[in-house]
């Protein structure tokens, strides 16, 4: 316990934390009134296990049930007060040894090559239709909600969510069902599914998920539709034709840094002269960095969180023209916070479609990925690129317009009326 404690009275100076080793012995952390968050360690070597290598340590104390919190508080109170002790973040000295093996394994990580790709993908995104359907919303938008005010519901900000990127496709009613539309990592098919309903387009969304593209197909016959929106189990890469939209929405996280410059040589060879892309990606406010290991030990094997630099840099490279960067702060906290909200009210259906250790799995997933957009490094980018600058109007008054206008159209499903009437 002397190496967490010694790391523990360095780190801790907002607010108060206790801990109960295994022994019994207590040991407190901080000042303050407010009431402390406890936790609690249940074998010998937790302890050491966390401090060794606290950004994998502490997760994985917590899935093994080595690392309890006490109620009132949970793992989100507690990754929350950790990481919000700004810049005193429990780091173990890193050796150039070590800097340089973490390197070695991030870039053998990041070798996405198709049959790779296609393994990544399944590992996250091929778990039951009936576990995402506890946390997302009713149309299953696995992405950053767009909350234009935070008071709104999960289900209107990912309607908005939408609608700021249909404006930014700069699709009009009436004058767009003639238009292709191409949806890179089509998820469920919300997106495509949306933009057809809206504006008559045809379109096709592809995935590595099958799962994914055969519920996503279901949906698309269900609605009628299926002879205009249709979904493929297929790389993007050997995608062919001419769209003249383009959406990639959270993928290029998938692809790989090694592969961001051909992702968007594909891209725009794949685009109408007078096309537009939108790219919506979580992105890394600073300069690159590497993928923290716990993350793509147990949740995304091969993810990267691309810096602004990283992207500019590839698009450039690729002969694109960027029209428009917007930068997303916050909003996908107040996504991961619901999330996290609605899957521990589930904790008894995720224990029994897997088990308890899976459950706290995904906690810790949801807690430590909110954490990062709150206080950390992590924010969404929205990239509109163009083949001609001419494709989109002189100023961006339209999106916001034109954003406005669309989520009008729509009114959000009571959540919390459905899950009652369950």
């Amino acid at each position: 316990m002397w190496l967490l404690d010694k790391m523990l009275h360095k780190l801790v100076r907002k607010g108060r934390l206790v801990v109960t080793d295994h022994d019994g012995r207590v040991y407190e952390y901080g000042s303050g009134s407010d009431p402390p968050i406890r936790i609690r360690l249940t074998d010998r070597g937790a302890a050491f296990h966390i401090a060794k290598d606290p950004r994998v340590g502490a997760g994985e104390a917590y899935m093994d049930g080595r690392l309890l919190v006490e109620p009132p508080h949970d793992i989100r109170d507690f990754v929350l007060f950790i990481m919000g002790q700004r810049d005193r973040a429990i780091v173990r000295p890193r050796t150039a040894l070590r800097r340089l093996a973490e390197r070695v394994a991030f870039r053998l990580d990041q070798m996405n090559d198709r049959a790779r790709a296609s393994r990544n993908v399944r590992h996250h995104y091929d778990l039951t239709r009936e576990f995402y359907e506890l946390f997302l919303d009713e149309d299953r938008q696995y992405s950053m909600a767009y909350f234009r005010d935070p008071a709104n519901s999960l289900e209107r900000a990912q309607i908005d969510k939408k609608a700021l990127i249909a404006a930014k496709l700069h699709m009009t009613p009436g004058r767009s069902q003639d238009m292709r539309v191409l949806d890179i990592g089509c998820g469920w098919g919300g997106m495509g599914l949306y933009l057809h309903r809206h504006f008559g387009c045809e379109v096709l969304g592809v995935s590595l998920a099958p799962d994914q593209v055969r519920f996503a197909n279901e949906r698309a016959e269900a609605a009628g539709v299926a002879d205009r929106v249709k979904f493929r189990l297929i790389d993007y890469r050997d995608v062919t034709g001419r769209f003249d939209r383009i959406t990639s929405v959270g993928m290029i996280e998938h692809v790989g840094a090694p592969r961001f410059r051909e992702y968007f040589a594909k891209t725009f060879d794949l685009l109408a002269d007078d096309g537009i892309m939108l790219t919506h990606t979580i992105g890394r406010r600073g300069r690159p960095a590497v993928t923290d290991k716990w993350t793509r030990k147990y949740v995304f094997p091969g993810g990267y969180i691309p810096a602004l630099s990283q992207l500019i840099s590839a698009l450039e490279d690729s002969r694109w023209e960027i029209a428009d960067i917007e930068v997303l702060r916050y909003h996908y906290a107040h996504t991961l916070a619901e999330w996290y909200r609605r899957t521990t009210m589930h904790e008894a259906e995720i224990t029994a479609l897997y088990d308890a250790r899976m459950f706290r799995m995904w906690q810790f997933y949801l807690a430590g990925a909110e954490q990062s957009f709150r206080h950390g490094a992590l924010v969404n980018f929205h990239i509109q690129s163009v083949k001609r600058r001419d494709a989109v109007p002189m100023t961006r008054d339209y999106i916001a317009r034109d954003a406005a206008a669309l989520s009008a159209l729509d009114a959000a499903p009571d959540w919390h009326l459905a899950t009652a009437a369950e």
